[in-house]
């Protein structure tokens, strides 16, 4: 019979360094000063906090990387946000619940980030608390997804299938770095467990239909085509970039089975 081997959910969080950048979580307050928490981002516009530089992190990010792309649209910077975003969380949480048996509560009143920060998204954990791997989709799921999504809406002409699919395609792609890392570092069972872990959370209500359960291939394509030289990415629901239909520019044609948000 196999041993697992776990390593434990240390109150730096150290072990996940090694998983590579995706998956870093400081810990403790940022050294230059108050960042908001990831619910005051969720909530919108409220004001800065004491000492904070936000008083709308969630807007500000989205313009930061609207500006740095030259996105002629403002839903195509909200995806890419919202996906850099979702890929950190995953990459933390999924991350610590393959190599360490144990999740970090990611309570985004816990969690504090830098809007102006460089990808990856720059997060940081005010308190370490092990959570049970059984608790993983509400860390995530509940605890960010629903309220990102909902803010999100409230705010950008976005269609939820496209956000959803981002939040699975984020999901693959934390899978997939946990593949390669146990493979170098001989760990077979993190990756194990890892896919495991992403089956059931792809097979749960909020993110069933998001991926091909096969190739995990997306069923809805994040819009990064539509960027100047922007083209598909590896999961892309669709096999070249769309053309115009109609004669209208920037109008995409769609497959019967891809939805481009």
């Amino acid at each position: 019979m196999a041993v697992l081997l776990l390593v434990d959910l240390d109150p730096g969080l150290t072990a996940l360094s090694a998983l590579g950048g995706f998956s870093v979580l400081r810990t403790g307050p940022p050294p230059d000063g108050p960042l908001p928490t990831l619910a005051r981002a969720y909530a919108g516009r409220t004001g800065p906090g004491p000492g904070e530089r936000y008083g709308d992190p969630l807007g500000f990010r989205v313009g930061k990387v609207a500006a740095s792309l030259r996105a002629p649209e403002t839903r195509i910077a909200v995806s890419v946000a919202q996906q850099g975003l979702v890929a950190r969380l995953w990459a933390v949480a999924l991350g610590a619940a393959a190599l360490c048996d144990r999740v970090p509560d990611l309570a985004p009143g816990l969690l504090r980030w830098d809007p102006d920060g460089a990808a990856p998204d720059d997060l940081w954990l005010s308190e370490v608390r092990p959570l049970p791997v059984a608790s993983l989709a509400d860390v995530v799921v509940e605890g960010h997804l629903v309220p990102l999504t909902a803010a999100l809406r409230a705010r950008y002409t976005v269609a939820p299938r496209l956000l959803w699919g981002n939040a699975g395609a984020a999901l693959a792609g934390a899978v997939r770095q946990l593949d390669r890392w146990s493979r170098e570092a001989g760990r077979p069972d993190v990756a194990r467990r890892a896919r495991a872990l992403a089956a059931g959370l792809l097979a749960g209500p909020s993110l069933s239909g998001t991926l091909d359960p096969v190739t995990l291939r997306r069923r809805s394509c994040c819009l990064y085509y539509r960027l100047p030289g922007g083209g598909l990415c590896g999961d892309c629901c669709f096999d070249r970039p769309p053309r115009p239909a109609g004669g209208r520019s920037g109008t995409p044609r769609s497959s019967p089975t891809a939805a481009s948000g």
